[in-house]
């Protein structure tokens, strides 16, 4: 069922404490925590503790999560000093385009220049 937590998702493990992981920021409805394989040097990913498969499904099921998790972004942003010097918040939906943990997630990526387009 949508929003409650699945058994064989990584990041519903880590919102429980089951998966460790570096995490920068929980809020009541998130939880932003350092990517394993960063693609710049500062990368965060910013969850919503309810799964949802993608950041489309959590929009219509739960959209003041998404809000939620957008409202994370910026503060996340701002704590790791890239707000200033700009930064990316990249949402990928399906395996097509690179979403390897099927639980809705925003990428907080900046700390060096990033190209336009990406990929």
């Amino acid at each position: 069922m949508a929003g409650e937590p699945q058994a064989d998702c990584l990041f519903c493990k880590i919102v429980a404490g089951d998966v460790p992981a570096t995490i920068v920021r929980e809020t009541e409805t998130t939880v932003a925590f350092r990517d394993i394989n960063p693609q710049a040097p500062t990368h965060v990913l910013v969850i919503p503790k309810a799964h949802h498969p993608d950041a489309a499904a959590l929009a219509v099921a739960e959209p003041q999560a998404l809000a939620d998790v957008l409202a994370e972004t910026g503060r996340v942003a701002a704590e790791e000093k890239i707000d200033g010097t700009g930064y990316r918040v990249v949402f990928n939906t399906g395996s097509g385009a690179g979403q390897t943990v099927f639980h809705a997630h925003a990428h907080v990526l900046g700390g060096r220049g990033l190209n336009w387009p990406p990929g």
